[in-house]
């Protein structure tokens, strides 16, 4: 699939917004000036606009004449560059380059893996040795997809120059911003996101009502001052849910990926997930250390459960274990669960690591 030819104003100085909301109003005449040159130039997110190559470049007789008189026009100190598809695109114009068309691939093969703005991506393949985006972009496609997820994947077809834009790269709330920076009323004809869900139960006015509140908040505060949850592919229950800002494409979307995640627990899923596990002890009737072996089985049936030294409670029901082997590139991390059911009427997702018990969750 060929990719679009896109020109990149970025403007450094203009990326983060301040108290005041200057940037915003400066990026506002930066828009403007470019869309003198070229009436389909768009905000891609604060600091960062586009506009298609091709029919600037036919009127102007070349890429490097846009490029030329772009800079001249809008100022700022902005940057801009030329590539294939969007991403490309971005890191051109921070580098001030015109990438030629096919070449979009060998460009972005240096690049650090941190440009994917994926942190805990990037730090699992740097720990596997993949550092650049030519590095990512050599390994099978079909083990990225299994073994990192979908958002990986999608990643993965951007390194290698399959696909121009990365999910996340625009603000959706771009527009909405700029039309507060010039003193227009943002709420004109406004109408919640379509890719957003209702809040209540379907698209009535309480929506509307709260979409532009939230967008309200948005504009003042920025874009993560309001969060969703999402949920996610992940072996715990604290993976398996992540909260992105409403109004972003990832809002309401469950992306639970393609990888099998061997040691998930089967529902249902806890209905509180603890951000601190509390220590905990189990052991059998005689009081002997519950364990659990290399091959997964429990050493001996759980009777009591005692929580950060309290009182013991008698087990009821529980079943498991579900053993989890980790990391499996670094070093190997072995945990199982259990869910225990204790005469109080409390029933608790359970983990041990290296002969300590741990309560991660808690069910109704």
């Amino acid at each position: 699939m060929e990719l679009e030819r896109l020109v990149v104003i970025w403007c450094p100085e203009l990326q983060q917004e301040g108290a005041r909301g200057e940037e915003a109003r400066r990026f506002v005449h930066v828009v403007a000036r470019a869309g003198e040159l070229c009436p389909w130039a768009h905000p891609i997110r604060l600091g960062v606009c586009a506009l298609p190559a091709r029919g600037p470049a036919r009127f102007f007789g070349g890429e490097e004449m846009v490029v030329s008189r772009l800079v001249e026009a809008v100022g700022e100190n902005a940057h801009v560059g030329v590539a294939d598809g969007l991403f490309a695109a971005v890191l051109a114009a921070r580098s001030q380059l015109i990438v030629q068309a096919g070449e979009a691939r060998p460009f972005l093969a240096p690049w650090s893996v941190a440009t994917l703005a994926r942190p805990e991506l990037a730090v699992t393949l740097q720990r596997l040795g993949v550092t650049t985006l030519g590095q990512f972009a050599a390994l099978p496609s079909p083990h990225v997809s299994d073994r990192f997820g979908a958002d990986a994947a999608a990643c993965h077809k951007v390194a290698r120059g399959e696909t121009g834009e990365l999910v996340g790269i625009r603000d959706r709330s771009i527009e909405r911003r700029l039309r507060v920076a010039r003193g227009e009323d943002p709420d004109l004809g406004a109408e919640p996101p379509p890719y957003q869900p209702g809040f209540f139960g379907g698209a009535s006015a309480a929506d509307t009502r709260a979409a532009l509140s939230f967008s309200r908040v948005q504009e003042r505060l920025g874009i993560e001052a309001v969060l969703i949850g999402r949920v996610q592919g992940g072996r715990d229950p604290s993976e398996q849910a992540a909260l992105v800002p409403w109004g972003s494409p990832e809002a309401g979307v469950a992306r639970t990926g393609g990888a099998p995640w061997p040691g998930r627990l089967p529902p249902p899923s806890p209905t509180q997930v603890l951000q601190v596990p509390r220590r905990a002890e189990v052991v059998d009737d005689a009081g002997g250390a519950v364990g659990v072996s290399g091959r997964g089985l429990l050493s001996g049936e759980p009777a009591r459960l005692s929580v950060e030294g309290g009182p013991w409670q008698s087990i009821t029901a529980w079943a498991g274990p579900w053993p989890v082997t980790e990391r499996w590139w670094t070093v190997r991390r072995r945990r199982a669960r259990i869910q225990a059911v204790t005469a109080d009427g409390v029933a608790r997702l359970l983990s041990t690591e290296r002969a300590q018990w741990w309560v991660e969750a808690l069910y109704d």
